[in-house]
């Protein structure tokens, strides 16, 4: 009965930082979701809300082009600064990949409002594709 004991409080003990994580993460996405709303000249949110698909499409592929790095980032961390400090460079670069997209896609937040799903798609796919590599770029070893 003691060994079992033993094993619940062990497994316990990583609560305090899991939560310390989980809770960054969820400020990350937040803050995420802040600055993409803020640096895109459409309003996702509002066009989400109104069943705007290729919207939602987009904007949900920016997401989880910004979670699969910041995934990683918790993986690879030494700490919880450290964590913090790859979503940080995590969040840039998919504003950057954003910022890129919109040049080979002229008009794109144009073509968002007006519910084009091939915009919709290439924006959410290079973001996912931004995300992936830039999730692989932070497997560094020394």
């Amino acid at each position: 009965m003691d060994q079992n004991y033993d094993v619940i409080v062990t497994s316990f003990s990583g609560l305090p930082l899991f939560l310390a994580f989980a809770a960054t993460c969820v400020v990350a996405v937040a803050l995420f979701i802040f600055l993409y709303t803020l640096v895109t000249p459409h309003h996702e949110l509002t066009l989400v809300r109104q069943g705007n698909t290729a919207a939602a499409v987009s904007f949900g592929g920016a997401v989880v082009g910004f979670v699969i790095p910041l995934g990683q980032a918790v993986a690879q961390s030494v700490n919880l600064v450290d964590m913090a400090i790859w979503a940080g460079i995590a969040l840039i670069v998919q504003l950057v990949i954003f910022g890129l997209t919109t040049i080979l896609l002229k008009g794109a937040s144009k073509k968002i409002e007006a519910g084009d799903m091939a915009a919709g798609c290439f924006l959410a796919l290079m973001a996912v594709a931004g995300g992936i590599l830039n999730s692989a770029c932070m497997t560094y070893t020394d």
